[in-house]
């Protein structure tokens, strides 16, 4: 970068280029929404056949490719800010060291360098020449010697001329970095040469958000930057001081802590979520197929004689080590499979909605950490008058998401037709690492609830602080180990704007009553199908940590005391009881525990829809 560039140079065209690549994202991502909301949904209802399907199909493809297009637009947007304001520290430098060196009627030449007029008391009847001065060199002793040079200079001109010089250098140096910093990064940022957008092209738009957030440090913390650790309403607080720019540069950079972040609106939570749901699903699947071609020889073929034939058959076998072997790749699989399975339930409601605004999803929270996270919605939380929020319980995690957002849909389903005059947004809340075996995990064992505590209060808070206004009934439902987790957070946070909490399936609270959970007991409902297995939950013994001690069941038929406190369904918990079906007996279709999973369906469902929109069951 040199004198004439960087002084020709205007920032505001790039912010000007930033604001036209954040316009393409825009529309991009209105084209998104139009095809996958609009478009596909009606096309479902109005046509069927392979055709149709054909159609749909494509039509996905083409959201996918909007998609992308919004996520490389907006960080190719980041990264012209990004640029600009680097660029515009460096200019006002040079602008700064150039205005102060003409207000001293001094000269700065295109290469940099600064010419200064004669000055000075006259020696042998001539006044000290004037002359010119380039910036010194960044070696200390050449420095050092300049320096003194200009100082001795009996031109006083000389020292001020050597300061512009100095200056004027500071301020190329720092743009040359700026654009040998910037240039690959903002190269980087482009497609491949085809139609189609790849998991590994999702790969890319994570190692490009990655680059620009590396370069764009100085940038972004000149934004005011969030709360650490912030409440739902300093996070509230803090999005609304920022301008659209400010957001949109923090989005692109940021989606997985803007996803997560409670207090903030719902469908700023979907955008940044929908976009970190595309990089993972495509670096998981680039992780599954690299690790499909480590699939090892689980069978060798030997050849054994056929005492019927004579003959040689080939038989394979398998060996101790190669089954071993095996084993452990078949279950990286199974695992590797199963989060990928679960992040396309979860982009499936999206590819499946129908376009009525009551049933859109909305993506509050994602991630594939630990046991992976998902919190979806059904419908908004920002507009609805009723908001359920279910807390799944032992063995949910990311694979099985599918079956519990279908929980969350059959409920806010129910509750659409049982109050037709109000909105129901009803959310699965996986947002926390649940126990994933009755034994050891969930028994006896309050850690994963005693972690979960504070993910679930702030979640509910930022509800109610991102709330559009107007009334709103919130119900807290806890299934199996999950009402543990909302009785655990309801004890432990008095002020929760919860109005009921519904407890099925329930191996107890937390607590002993009712009226601890800090909601009038009138407005806390428990129910147990007769089948359920939960039934058999032993009562918490001091000192006892294993279950199969035979201390444990002394009190089995006792008719309130459970693992987790007193039993919810029982008189002595203070609270309302609703009516269920008896449930499958176990070992229906070979299922352990069938009743356990029977609450969304029948009276049961009936009545936990009729809790949520403020009815009695």
């Amino acid at each position: 970068m040199d004198y004439t560039t960087l002084k020709a140079l205007k920032p505001s065209e790039y912010l000007d280029a930033a604001n036209g690549f954040r316009a393409v994202s825009d529309m991009a991502s209105a084209a998104k929404d139009r095809i996958d909301m609009q478009i596909i949904g009606a096309m479902k209802s109005a046509n069927e056949g392979d055709a149709a399907t054909a159609a749909e199909g494509q039509l996905q493809e083409l959201a996918k490719n909007f998609h992308y297009t919004q996520a490389e637009c907006g960080l190719i947007s980041t990264a012209l800010d990004g640029f600009a304001y680097d660029m515009e520290a460096a200019k006002r430098k040079l602008d700064a060291a150039v205005e102060d060196a003409h207000a001293k009627n001094f000269t700065v030449n295109p290469d940099g360098s600064v010419s200064y007029p004669s000055a000075g008391e006259k020696t042998d009847g001539k006044i000290p020449e004037g002359g010119t001065l380039a910036a010194l060199p960044d070696d200390p002793a050449a420095n050092a010697i300049g320096r003194q040079a200009a100082r001795f200079n009996p031109n006083p001109n000389a020292r001020y001329a050597q300061e512009y010089a100095d200056r004027i250098a500071d301020a190329l140096k720092e743009a040359t970095a700026a654009d040998e910093k910037w240039a690959p990064k903002l190269r980087a940022l482009k497609a491949d040469d085809d139609l189609t957008v790849s998991d590994r092209d999702w790969v890319d738009v994570k190692k490009d958000t990655a680059g620009v957030l590396e370069g764009a440090q100085d940038y972004l913390h000149s934004i005011k930057e969030p709360p650490k650790h912030g409440t739902p309403k300093e996070n509230a607080q803090w999005w609304k001081s920022l301008t659209d720019q400010q957001r949109a540069d923090y989005v692109a950079v940021h989606p997985d802590s803007i996803g997560w972040m409670d207090g903030l609106p719902a469908t700023v939570r979907d955008e940044a979520n929908r976009t970190v749901l595309a990089e993972t699903r495509g670096t998981a699947q680039v992780e599954l197929d690299a690790w499909m071609a480590k699939e090892p020889a689980r069978f060798q073929t030997i050849h054994q004689l056929n005492p019927n034939t004579g003959g040689e058959v080939d038989v394979p076998v398998t060996t101790p080590e190669s089954e071993a072997a095996w084993q452990k790749w078949e279950a990286k699989r199974e695992e590797l499979q199963g989060r990928i399975d679960g992040m396309d339930a979860i982009q499936k409601r999206y590819d499946n909605f129908t376009g009525d605004e009551g049933t859109r999803p909305y993506l509050l929270g994602f991630d594939n950490k630990n046991l992976g996270h998902a919190v979806v919605s059904i419908g908004n939380p920002d507009t609805a008058n009723n908001v359920v929020t279910y807390v799944p319980g032992t063995t949910a995690n990311l694979s099985g998401v599918d079956g519990l957002i279908s929980r969350a849909e059959a409920l806010q389903g129910k509750a659409a037709r049982t109050d037709f005059t109000h909105s129901t947004a009803s959310i699965l809340w996986l947002g926390y690492d649940a126990p994933q075996s009755l034994v050891p995990d969930a028994t006896y064992n309050t850690s994963w609830a005693d972690n979960a505590s504070e993910p679930l209060s702030n979640f509910l808070n930022g509800l109610e602080t991102s709330h559009h206004g107007g009334r709103v009934n919130s119900t807290l439902l806890g299934h199996s180990y999950g009402s543990l987790v909302a009785g655990e957070t309801l004890r432990d946070h008095p002020d929760l704007p919860v109005n009921n909490a519904i407890l099925v399936g329930s191996p107890g609270t937390g607590v002993d009553h009712a009226k601890d959970l800090n909601i009038p007991a009138d407005h806390v409902w428990a129910a147990t199908a007769q089948n359920d297995m939960v039934n058999m939950a032993p009562p918490p013994l001091a000192g006892v940590q294993a279950p199969l001690d035979p201390n444990t069941y002394r009190h089995l038929f006792d008719d309130h005391s459970v693992m987790y406190g007193t039993d919810p369904t029982s008189d002595e918990y203070g609270g309302n009881t609703f009516r269920v079906g008896n449930g499958h007996l176990p070992g229906w279709h070979l299922k352990g525990m069938p009743a356990h999973s029977q609450y969304w369906e029948g009276d049961s469902l009936d009545n936990m829809a009729e809790i949520v929109t403020g009815g009695t069951p």
